[in-house]
């Protein structure tokens, strides 16, 4: 028996109703399934310590025991580390303040002086704007009582690991049989590359964030800025979000530099040094660690962090490439998907292109009348043919 073959309109509808139940489910599961993801992300990447630590005839229980508890003190350390600099920095609040009232009264003499706007019309005008933001403050509000989501997704966190890792074998059997014989090679083929895709990410993704975050740091030490470690490390971590991270991350450092710093010029170094570490980035480090792991291109990947910061949030964003990278392998194998698989990725100039440059030449010698445009005698005189592309 034949299989039924469906016209692409039908397919494209029954793939787009797919992904809309898809981040219908994500939106409305996203406090379940959100914690559920990392620790997906953090099983696979000690996993190859723990197959190690099995491989030693160490027992199932400590060798995930192991990996997951020295994974959860580097965490710890960073968090720990992270609050004691912003400890620091809520500490000189008042200081700021200070000197962001000073930085206000200097603008407002230059806007006065060279735009001719009285002060009062510009205290009207700020009057009016706060007024605005406050009215949104109750979303700000909200943000503090995620607080207690945060530690209860910080508890889950490693029980969640822990039981991915003990019942991997049969989560992975389960994966193989649902979906039948005739899909297991293709299914198991997804399952690895998968593995080993997030696994490559997250550790160049580490890597990324240790270079970047020491570039940082001797870019703000040379120029003797206060909060230089805190504000490396903070655009550092912004920076794994991609091409939009490292854009917040120096709004936001220039910002403080000019609520802690007299001089002008270090907010100017400040910007240029991120610019510049970004550049070096996208270059340099990205390509070399991080990008050659999940070949995705960067329209996709900008247009997934987007949808995956209106889906989940800054999870969301985070989460993005590794999803991606996981949707790419299953196009790749399911027929008929093949060309989203083909969209998601990067090659525009290798073997795909040749490929379809090939198909266009089988199909130019078989029927050359497929690609003759007919006009109208009332246009043109004669028929113009599209020749495939060379």
């Amino acid at each position: 028996m034949e299989p039924i073959r469906l016209p692409f309109y039908l397919k494209l509808t029954v793939i787009l109703f797919m992904l809309g139940l898809i981040i219908l489910l994500i939106i409305l599961g996203q406090e379940i399934l959100v914690p559920i993801c990392f620790s997906i992300l953090l099983a696979m990447l000690i996993l190859p310590a723990v197959n190690y630590l099995q491989r030693k005839k160490c027992g199932g229980v400590i060798s995930i025991a192991i990996p997951l508890l020295l994974s959860i003190i580097g965490i710890s350390a960073v968090v720990y580390f992270l609050s004691n600099q912003i400890g620091d920095f809520l500490d000189d609040i008042p200081t700021i303040k200070k000197q962001l009232s000073e930085h206000y009264i200097t603008l407002q003499k230059w806007v006065r002086t060279n735009f001719n706007v009285s002060i009062r019309d510009q205290n009207k005008f700020v009057t009016k704007a706060t007024e605005k933001m406050g009215e949104s403050g109750m979303a700000l509000g909200q943000t503090f009582f995620s607080a207690t989501k945060i530690l209860f997704v910080a508890f889950l966190l490693p029980v969640y690991t822990f039981l991915i890792l003990y019942y991997r074998v049969m989560i992975k059997n389960f994966l193989l049989h649902v979906f039948g014989k005739e899909y297991e090679t293709k299914v198991y083929g997804v399952l690895q590359e998968s593995k080993s895709i997030v696994q490559q990410y997250m550790v160049g993704l580490m890597i990324e964030l240790a270079i970047v975050a020491a570039i940082n740091m001797a870019g703000f030490f040379m120029i003797g800025i206060k909060y230089a470690i805190f504000l490396a490390v903070f655009a550092a971590i912004l920076n794994m979000i991609p091409y939009i991270g490292m854009i917040i991350a120096t709004v936001f450092c220039m910002a403080v530099t000019l609520t802690s710093s007299h001089f002008l010029a270090d907010v100017l170094w400040v910007g240029g040094i991120l610019v510049l570490v970004q550049f070096i980035d996208n270059n340099i480090i990205m390509p070399k660690v991080v990008s050659n792991k999940v070949k995705i291109n960067a329209l996709i990947s900008i247009i997934g962090v987007l949808i995956g910061g209106t889906i989940a949030g800054v999870s969301g964003m985070f989460l993005s490439i590794p999803g991606i990278a996981i949707l790419k392998a299953i196009f790749e194998r399911v027929e008929g998907l093949e060309p989203w698989g083909m969209l998601l990725g990067d090659d525009i100039t290798g073997t795909n292109q040749q490929s379809l440059r090939a198909r266009w030449m089988q199909l130019w010698k078989k029927d050359p009348a497929a690609f003759t445009l007919e006009i109208p005698e009332d246009n043109a005189a004669d028929n113009s043919s599209i020749a495939p592309p060379r």
